[in-house]
């Protein structure tokens, strides 16, 4: 059974940083993609980022050039790295985890969720 643990998030000002991580364990191998979403009160939960297990990264594009995604396969964790974060990227964010060679950066496609870290930026 896989499991997902995050850790990070919090309160931080207009233009600071934050790093979130996510743990898993019940992996065998590294063959599984990592994605990152986030859910903004009375929103739909939205894509951010996704690292394939062959390290290759997707983003969405309001984060493109301040997110960056990556993965540890040793400790089979991924990071995500906010910097110049907005008020908008405020929610409650979630890692999710799929053992496939590539997949897509959509919420339906995955079947291990994080427990979600909450993520404000107030301006």
């Amino acid at each position: 059974q896989v499991e997902l643990v995050q850790s990070g998030g919090g309160s931080v000002q207009a233009g600071g940083s934050l790093r979130l991580s996510c743990a898993a364990s019940g992996f065998t191998s590294s063959r599984y993609c990592m994605g990152w979403f986030r859910q903004a009160p009375g929103k739909e939960r939205e894509g951010v980022a996704l690292i394939h297990s062959t390290g290759e990264t997707t983003y969405v594009d309001s984060v493109k050039g301040r997110f960056t995604i990556s993965k540890d396969n040793a400790k089979y964790t991924s990071y995500l790295q906010m910097n110049s974060l907005k008020p908008e990227d405020t929610g409650m964010y979630f890692c999710a985890a799929q053992g496939r060679l590539y997949c897509p950066l959509v919420a339906d496609n995955y079947n291990y969720w994080g427990q979600g870290t909450q993520v404000t930026v107030s301006s």
